[in-house]
């Protein structure tokens, strides 16, 4: 196992789309389709990465990634915006991809940003 990545997306299919590519690769992969799910799901399994869309019903990505900084568990974990808009001042991601995107980009960043200490 290269180690364990959270997906957070509220649309199923990209969502799905992204798991399975990251489990192909080796990844074990929990998902979830907004933030309050998101944080559960940290708390039951801390990944080594999160995958963060920002525009989610219920609790969105700025509200998660405020949410994540304040818990001290989960703050360390390196976010990965996954987005149509570019990440606001505070979000601090360890990188942003631009949707669209393309699968090979997702699995170079995400091994990238798994890798760093």
């Amino acid at each position: 196992m290269r180690g364990r990545v959270l997906v957070v997306e509220d649309e199923p299919d990209i969502r799905e789309s992204e798991a399975e590519v990251l489990e192909s690769e080796g990844y074990e992969v929990s998902t979830a389709g907004d933030g309050v799910e998101a944080l559960r799901r940290a708390h039951e399994a801390i990944p080594k990465v999160i995958l963060l869309d920002l525009m989610m019903p219920t609790m969105d990505g700025w509200q998660f990634r405020e949410a994540q900084l304040r818990d001290p568990d989960l703050a360390p974990i390196p976010v990965i915006v996954v987005s149509a808009i570019p990440p606001p001042t505070g979000v601090n991601p360890a990188a942003h991809i631009t949707k669209p995107f393309d699968l090979t980009q997702l699995l170079d960043t995400v091994e990238r940003v798994a890798a760093t200490p």
